[in-house]
């Protein structure tokens, strides 16, 4: 039986407790719900995750150690002249193996290696048919076990409550960890690639040129790892993405919120909002076909010299792709607010504008502020659009009608082909990545200064 297959029998098995507990539940009620401790769902639920959980526990460990156990065998019943070769040969032997086994055969194959494709398929057949007999099984189990607990006096609604508990914080537990894993595995190619390049050079170099010489006297390379450009290059296309970005957006969440009616309102956020949904590859064609030379043949009829890759086109159309995120976000934070508040301002005389400056932007801040963030992270964060309009030339320039680049641009062009990692150009990616991240934190902590110190609190 195939795992999707086994998975499915499981959730009809669990649906089937269910059943079976909230049947019992009542039997054992006589017809009268009140005398039972919890509702008769809870009893149900109860018997669905004594026969779901245990099995979806074995299912995982056993998916999680069936490939290496199964790979052992294999290796082990190989011919010594094949079993004792170095590391490295025996994991192209091992994908030898698999490729053969999924029916990726070469023209000329080692009779060893279809023998042990062979037994690597009855071996996964094998192990397939104890994973579905012992699930199964501890699935019966765990739901016969779980009927004969149910009784008047047993809590189930407290077991249910305390199971959910249990997976919520699980889920925020493997949330953290992930977060802390990513850091660290940044952390660690970054160490990597600071005791080959000098920090001091990385973060204040004015020269990026991070392609190494393979050997001696190859010409056209050099190894110039400093990344000022780079940043210089994202937050130049940042700033002119939040310049339009943020007016727009807020201007047009307030105009929805406070002066739009009904019928405008249902019909024009909708169509806002359709702007986060577009790929940004299609922002990066508008950009590099439309945006870019409309700002290049503007530029030369006013006598300016426009690169055809310019950071002004990328950031106009990176500005028009986050406006939903500052708009949609600080229109319903907007909303939120209390019209009491509203109410009260208008008692005491204010006009609508005054209560919007004095009473609600400020009510609404925090959620303005983290909406104003989130777009300058989606800013920051974007590639396809400055690959498209910007080009991939680190220059230390402010003049938005030059070509620059930016940190995400060069991550994805380093780690981009067959590429070494051992080597200094593609662990300088992961370098940029430590910087990014750490850039962004930096701006997450003034943005919680900037909401504790300018928050109105409301009782």
């Amino acid at each position: 039986m195939q795992k999707s297959t086994l998975l499915f029998l499981l959730v009809l098995l669990s649906a089937a407790a269910y059943f079976i507990g909230r049947r019992r539940s009542l039997q054992v009620a006589g017809g009268t719900v009140r005398s039972l401790h919890s509702l008769p769902n809870y009893y149900g639920y109860f018997a669905a995750l004594w026969c779901g959980i245990p099995a979806l526990l074995v299912l995982f460990l056993w998916t999680a150690f069936e490939n290496s156990i199964v790979i052992q065998l294999v290796v082990s019943a190989l011919p010594e002249e094949l079993s004792s070769v170095s590391p490295d040969r025996l994991g192209l032997l091992i994908n030898d193996i698999r490729n053969v086994a999924s029916g990726v055969v070469a023209s000329e194959t080692d009779p060893a290696i279809e023998a042990a494709a062979n037994h690597y398929l009855e071996l996964k057949e094998m192990s397939n048919r104890l994973l579905s007999l012992l699930a199964i099984s501890v699935a019966i189990t765990g739901a016969a076990y779980a009927r004969q607990r149910i009784s008047k006096e047993h809590r189930a609604r407290n077991h249910v409550e305390k199971s959910v508990t249990i997976f919520l914080i699980a889920c925020s537990t493997i949330a953290i960890f992930t977060t802390i894993g990513i850091l660290l595995s940044v952390l660690f190619e970054s160490i990597r690639f600071f005791q080959e390049v000098p920090i001091t050079e990385f973060l204040f170099g004015l020269d990026w040129s991070p392609q190494m010489a393979i050997r001696e006297d190859q010409v056209g390379s050099s190894g110039a790892f400093g990344a000022v450009p780079l940043f210089v290059g994202t937050l130049l296309i940042s700033l002119i993405a939040m310049f339009v970005a943020v007016p727009i957006g807020l201007l047009s969440a307030i105009y929805l919120s406070e002066y739009a009616g009904s019928r405008f309102r249902a019909t024009a956020k909708p169509l806002l909002e359709i702007l986060a949904g577009i790929p940004t590859v299609v922002y990066g064609f508008f950009a590099a076909l439309v945006v870019a030379p409309f700002v290049r043949d503007l530029g030369g009829r006013l006598g300016l010299d426009v690169s055809s890759e310019s950071a002004l086109a990328a950031g106009l159309v990176m500005g028009i792709m986050i406006i939903p995120f500052v708009s949609s976000l600080s229109d319903d934070f907007i909303n939120a607010v209390p019209q009491s508040l509203r109410d009260g301002a208008y008692a005491l005389g204010a006009t609508q504008s005054e209560t919007i400056r004095q009473v609600i932007i400020p009510a609404a801040l925090p959620g303005i502020v983290g909406g104003i963030l989130l777009a300058v992270s989606r800013a920051i964060g974007e590639t396809m659009i400055v690959v498209m309009a910007a080009g991939l030339t680190a220059n230390l320039t402010a003049n938005p009608l030059a070509a620059v680049t930016t940190v995400t641009t060069q991550i994805v062009t380093l780690l981009v082909g067959d590429q070494e990692f051992d080597s200094p150009k593609t662990l300088a990616a992961f370098a940029l990545g430590l910087v990014l991240f750490l850039a962004t934190l930096a701006l997450n902590i003034v943005a919680l200064h900037v909401v504790r110190k300018y928050r109105e609190q409301y009782e």
